[in-house]
């Protein structure tokens, strides 16, 4: 028997984090240390003080997957987000923000804890965007926060790798992902940097093959997974252990993999301002095709059209127009 209509399409499951995106010249990077095009964990102290020093920027609920909720959402996707923010202003930004976009968002805020988490973006002449993030109430997500009734009624419940380092965040996974499949539901999930991968290999290799149906990963991430320098080899791998590997390569486009089906993505050319979300947006995208009953390959160009759009402005999420646009004309 089959499982019953999801009241969402999508529910993301991930580090909830308020961005803050501000353009700054190369002298930025260099006289503050910062490891350029990398998303690097830093302490509150070091947060309050390369904050002070940012230009004006724009500030938004982020983090990668409720970055991928809120774009989903504006293409017309059912999404709730579970997340994790402190009783504080930053909090309350995030809640209003996420919401506004039309995310539906239930978890209760922290009492008493470390604050809000917030990642702070420079993003230089070239687009490329270097993240400084401290995690703050974000690391106290935990199997208590999943609401096993919404995460049976989302047609996929979509994973952060970024989360993956507390081990009661992974304890969170692994619950999520046992009620979604007792409920016949899909489980997805982003490796999102290959600096998580390499901590936690063999726990992201077990999750994977054993509870993943969606695997969303980019180049050196994928390679990082399988420890290998193959492309190739890592695609061939992906495919063995998921039902779906979406696979993207930058400037190369992407590839869809379902067993020994493949489906390739040219990238659309356009003019960088700000790499910010682009893997976001791809998820985001992709997955509100595939739940809409969209071909792979519709998806992949969706999604491959998505972080288009945000890769041409500042920030990680582009005009709900164009977004609306985009869905409707794909």
């Amino acid at each position: 028997m089959s499982a019953p209509s999801p009241r969402f399409d999508i529910l993301g499951i991930g580090n909830a984090i308020v961005d803050v995106v501000a353009a700054v010249e190369e002298g930025f990077i260099t006289h503050h240390d910062l490891h350029k095009g990398a998303m690097s964990l830093i302490e509150a102290d070091d947060a309050d003080r390369l904050y002070a020093a940012m230009p004006p920027g724009l500030e938004s609920s982020g983090g990668s997957v409720a970055n991928s909720c809120a774009v989903a959402a504006q293409l017309g996707a059912r999404v709730a987000y579970i997340g994790k923010v402190a009783a504080d202003q930053l909090g309350d930004v995030f809640r209003h923000d996420i919401q506004a976009a039309g995310v539906h968002f239930p978890t209760s805020a922290l009492v008493g804890g470390a604050p809000t988490a917030r990642c702070l973006i420079a993003v230089t002449p070239d687009g490329q965007r270097t993240m400084n993030t401290f995690l703050g109430a974000c690391t106290q997500l935990g199997v208590d926060a999943i609401d096993a009734d919404l995460v049976a009624n989302a047609a996929v419940t979509y994973l952060e790798g970024y989360l993956f380092d507390p081990p009661h965040a992974q304890q969170a996974f692994y619950r999520a992902a046992e009620i979604a499949h007792h409920a016949g539901r899909k489980v997805a999930l982003s490796l999102s940097d290959a600096f998580c991968v390499h901590r936690h290999r063999a726990a992201f290799r077990d999750l994977v093959a054993g509870h993943v149906d969606i695997l969303f990963a980019n180049e050196t991430e994928i390679t990082a997974l399988y420890e290998t320098n193959s492309w190739a080899e890592a695609a061939a791998h992906a495919a063995a252990d998921v039902n779906i590997a979406v696979l993207t390569r930058g400037p190369d486009g992407s590839t869809v993999l379902r067993g020994y089906e493949r489906f390739d993505v040219l990238s659309l050319a356009t003019d960088v301002v700000d790499t910010t979300g682009a893997g976001d947006a791809y998820a985001a995208g992709f997955l509100a095709a595939h739940t809409a009953g969209r071909s792979l390959f519709e998806a992949g160009a969706l999604g491959s059209a998505a972080a288009v759009l945000a890769i041409a402005q500042y920030g990680a999420r582009p005009a709900r127009e164009k977004l609306r646009r985009l869905f409707t004309g794909v």
